[in-house]
């Protein structure tokens, strides 16, 4: 069938067959699909939406479109295993995850993305590493996964190749908001990897691509079904994004709170409860624990003994990173040269505060993204910023403390984290919010 075909069909709001959706996938990797051709099918999809049938095929025509890991013949004595974030201001769990779970007994080759907009990329924390490679070869990713236990890497041009024509198309013809498109895009990749298990970081709230909770468990929803439909044993954890995930945002300084976390050290509990949450997820699926409290328990002593730090070590080591970070992070995880703490005018509590805007304060010092073009300054970011319920004033926390390059930038984000924060009156009870509100199963 013509591609012209397959896209009217969706635009008249009939389903697709199988072969329609794998005929148009193959298009679009051989490029005999024109550019305007799939930002027509992405808008069809985007205004008619597709069915549980139409989306499980689509992921896995994508997943099947360049090369996929096959794990059978590495003969490994745990599953593989992974997790996906969809993504938040401060969100450091993969880097501490991947450690645990591998310590735990699994296989962990985490395909990372980088930061685009006010949320941070797991990518470009790890390029803040001195000589860490963080796209390596398939061969290499897969080898350091087998001796290591865990590799976090960024997708090679072989895996779901039409996966990147396709979002490119969607990045400028504003279609990027298709939960069919974003489920296919997430767990084609993830198909690719050829996991035995699959756990979503799905993330509501101000600092969350899905600001609204029932947005975001729709699209938790989505992926867990089409997951499973595809053969992919999948669950997801609902995450509070309603502040900062631990104390810091940037890239060398979260890096920085996440080996003190892998140390045992300045551990932020929030942070804490997640990671070990969804590494409990990681180990149940994995059939590494048979309840959920055992997955807790092996969870934590595997953090608590140092085994994960260890892991994390040495997984550094074979991406072609300092053998040593785990020990000396200081010496190579640079940070900008100039300091400024932003405190507030008045005294109080804080109530809330719009986490999208930290996000941004990183982005004007130069730490983020507007265009997928820029490029990253790894030694900016914010640590110590307060929470709800942290008292903040002039003599008392403040609200941030800004690492800078340029004092112009610096001022920039000193505006948007005082604009960022709501106080209540000193004395206020705040009611803590529940970090990990609600599991998704199929």
């Amino acid at each position: 069938m013509l591609p012209q075909e397959i896209i009217r069909k969706k635009r008249d709001k009939e389903t697709l067959t199988t072969d329609d959706i794998q005929q148009f996938i193959t298009g679009v990797t051989d490029q005999t699909v024109g550019e305007g051709q799939i930002a027509a099918f992405c808008m069809a999809t985007l205004l008619n939406g597709m069915n549980i049938e139409e989306r499980v095929t689509l992921t896995m025509a994508m997943a099947g479109s360049g090369e996929t890991m096959d794990w059978t013949e590495e003969s490994l004595d745990g599953p593989v295993l992974d997790k996906h974030s969809t993504g938040g201001v401060g969100d450091k769990v993969s880097l501490m995850l991947a450690p645990i779970v591998a310590a735990c007994g699994a296989y962990v080759p985490m395909i990372s993305g980088r930061g685009l907009g006010h949320t941070g990329g797991t990518l470009d924390k790890m390029d803040s590493i001195p000589g860490y490679v963080s796209q390596p070869a398939l061969e290499t990713f897969k080898a350091v996964t087998k001796n290591v236990g865990c590799a976090i890497g960024g997708a090679t041009h072989d895996l779901a190749p039409a996966d990147r024509r396709i979002y490119a198309t969607r990045d400028v013809t504003a279609t990027v908001e298709s939960l069919d498109l974003i489920t296919a895009s997430i767990l084609s990749k993830k198909l690719a990897a050829g996991l035995e298990g699959l756990v979503m970081d799905v993330k509501y709230g101000s600092g969350a691509f899905m600001a609204t909770y029932d947005d975001a468990k729709e699209l938790a929803e989505n992926l867990v079904s089409v997951a499973n439909g595809a053969g992919l044993p999948c669950t997801a954890l609902m995450t509070d994004m309603n502040q900062v995930l631990g104390h810091t945002a940037g890239n060398a300084i979260e890096m920085r709170e996440s080996v003190e976390f892998l140390r045992g050290e300045a551990i932020d509990e929030r942070l804490y409860e997640i990671v070990i949450g969804l590494a409990a997820e990681m180990l149940l699926l994995g059939g590494l624990a048979d309840t959920a409290e055992e997955a807790l328990e092996i969870a934590a002593k595997n953090h608590k003994n140092g085994r994960a730090a260890d892991f994390f070590g040495r997984m550094v080591m074979d991406m072609g990173g300092p053998g040593d970070l785990v020990e000396n992070f200081d010496a190579h995880l640079v940070l900008a040269p100039h300091m400024r703490e932003v405190r507030s005018r008045e005294s109080g509590v804080v109530r809330s505060l719009d986490t999208r805007q930290i996000g941004v304060a990183v982005i004007e010092l130069g730490g983020g993204r507007r265009l997928a073009t820029d490029t990253i300054d790894h030694s900016v970011g914010l640590s110590a910023i307060a929470a709800p319920g942290d008292i903040v004033g002039p003599a008392d926390k403040p609200l941030a403390v800004i690492f800078g390059q340029d004092e112009g930038k610096m001022d920039k984000a000193e505006q948007l984290i005082e604009s960022a924060f709501t106080l209540a009156p000193s004395g206020t009870q705040i009611e803590e919010r529940q970090v990990i509100r609600e599991r998704i199963t199929n």
